[in-house]
């Protein structure tokens, strides 16, 4: 090339870096940023104080429970979801097609909620022990009833709510790549339990793996049940440390603590699914269903009635009960500012959310540089971050933000502005965005995914510039992938507690708030009308799931 025609290293610069690319690098590391900081709090000396009240009171029990739970749910979650989609996918028997996507639904229900009308359902007062002594005559001292506020009934409430993380990418493989192996396997003479051990669970493991991984990482981020059923864990650590221990540093650095538990989950999710690369060539052939009669048919449809008749049916069943006959004394005005604060936070991340994914999403497809995809990746992990986590990684920055934003204002003006970001609900929405737009993201780059680059080209041949291919190819394209992305960020934010517990301004609740408070001063059937809205709200998408997964039989 001759040197006249050489790009210079400035020119170079410039087309890897187009200010689309530079503003999706820009917001990228933005977002990134309370991750950061949670992790660079490990570099900074801590009171001892407070760490050695921590490790002599209840930091052994933090350990303790977290290990409990993490094995309980993803040896809950497996056997649920696994049983369940092996059933629907690999046998044929009456209601099948029913439980196939209706095993969905538990997932419209939030953890805390269960929590909430379980307790309500099965304490000593509650409708099941009282018609227990009703019917057999007993006193309190005739029989003994589990504590379903422990360790133990937290591990329950997870594992029939998160099961379908499992069901789902199960039932996937299953479908992909077991169907004609197995064919394979009964006429090599192995019995159907022989198929399921040597044949279909190790071509599924993988994406086992990937959806315990999942409610791993969820049952991490809970703060609402655990916190409820008195079960001491890292969450419920980093408040205590926070707010009764008045210590932030020491808040910041069991929250890192806690994003090591999460990096080491995916740590060993990616390496056991690096061990684990099965492959049935393309996509394989559906194999013949084995038909189940008899006992074996009851059987079946007990095993798929039961998750789902105790993960969604019972509760909301009960919720409704709750609603209407006792219900929220401040179901009017009171009820309605609940449910705007709730819709407003919603509503304002979710349209957030879908254009920052949109211009993530279209500056890593334009680039030609690999650093707005890497700094994608890096906003992606803020979904396997707990609320609580990111409400300390977003209150540390924004606090001395706010501060200096304060004293600035007051030397130029004479007066003090009090919180400008931390005062309203701009840090909250921040927090919101941080720890979900990673459900956006992945929604518009599967979207952009299907979009050729033909198109583009076609597009640029015509004299379109890439905001103009953005506007009028891509965007209409899009638009049933941003609708989707929405939805799911604005049902995510309904559902979320931790992070706006700690975050909300003063004196502004949300339904989720709202039934929290309720539920903690043990007013259950008040805390119903706010649960059963989340849990409604929660509805929309796994509807859409349902019917998508239905068309995909």
């Amino acid at each position: 090339m001759p040197p006249s025609t050489a790009l210079s290293p400035i020119s170079q610069l410039r087309q890897a870096f187009s200010p689309l690319t530079l503003a999706g690098c820009v917001f990228a590391l933005l977002l990134a940023v309370p991750v950061l900081v949670v992790a660079g709090s490990l570099l900074v000396g801590g009171t001892g104080e407070t760490w050695a009240h921590l490790a002599d009171t209840v930091l052994a029990e933090f350990i303790l429970n977290t290990l409990i739970m993490v094995l309980g749910v993803g040896l809950g979650v497996a056997l649920l979801g696994v049983a369940c989609a092996w059933l629907t996918t690999m046998t044929e028997f009456p209601g099948r097609r029913f439980f196939e996507w209706a095993l969905v639904l538990p997932m419209a229900m939030p953890a805390y909620v269960l929590a909430y009308v379980y307790t309500d359902f099965l304490q000593f007062v509650g409708p099941l022990q009282t018609g227990l002594r009703e019917f057999f005559g007993w006193s309190r001292a005739d029989y003994w009833f589990p504590d379903v506020r422990s360790v133990g009934g937290a591990c329950v409430m997870f594992s029939l709510v998160l099961y379908p993380y499992v069901y789902m990418l199960a039932r996937a493989a299953f479908l992909e790549r077991a169907g004609s192996l197995t064919e394979a396997g009964r006429a090599a003479g192995l019995d159907p339990w022989a198929c399921f051990w040597r044949i279909s669970l190790p071509l599924a493991r993988p994406a086992i793996i990937a959806g315990v991984s999942l409610a791993l990482m969820e049952t991490l981020a809970d703060f609402g049940t655990v916190s409820y059923f008195a079960v001491q864990t890292f969450t419920t650590g980093i408040f205590r440390a926070w707010f009764s221990l008045g210590d932030r540093l020491a808040a910041a650095q069991l929250a890192a603590a806690l994003l090591g538990c999460v990096a080491l989950i995916l740590l060993l999710e990616k390496a056991s699914r690096g061990r684990a690369r099965h492959s049935a060539g393309p996509r394989a052939r559906p194999g013949k269903r084995a038909v189940l009669r008899g006992w074996a048919a009851l059987g079946a449809i007990a095993a798929c009635t039961g998750p789902l008749l105790a993960g969604f049916g019972l509760p909301a069943g009960l919720l409704l009960r709750m609603a209407f006959k006792d219900g929220d004394s401040q179901l009017g005005s009171r009820y309605l500012e609940l449910v705007h604060n709730s819709v407003l936070l919603a509503a304002v991340t979710a349209l957030c959310a879908v254009l920052l994914a949109v211009l993530l999403g279209y500056a890593a497809r334009l680039a030609r540089s690999r650093i707005p995809a890497v700094l994608n990746r890096l906003v992606g992990l803020g979904y396997a971050l707990p609320g609580s986590v990111i409400a300390v990684g977003v209150l540390i920055p924004m606090t001395r933000l706010d501060q200096w934003l304060a004293s600035a204002i007051q030397q130029v003006t004479g007066h003090s502005p009090g919180l400008l970001l931390t005062g309203g609900i701009a840090a909250l929405v921040y927090a919101y965005l941080v720890r979900y737009l990673t459900v956006a993201l992945g929604t518009v780059e599967s979207g952009l995914a299907r979009i050729t680059p033909s198109m583009d080209e076609a597009a640029r041949s015509l004299g379109q510039g890439r905001s103009a291919t953005l506007r009028r190819v891509h965007w209409p394209l899009l638009r049933g992938s941003l609708l989707t992305a929405g939805l799911l960020v604005f049902v995510d934010v309904m559902k979320e507690l931790p992070a706006t517990l700690v975050m909300r301004p003063f004196n502004f609740d949300t339904l989720a708030t709202q039934a929290y408070t309720l539920a903690s001063d043990e007013r259950l059937s008040e805390a119903a009308t706010a649960s059963l809205a989340i849990v409604l709200a929660g509805l929309l998408p796994v509807i859409l799931l349902s019917r998508r997964i239905s068309r995909a039989r």
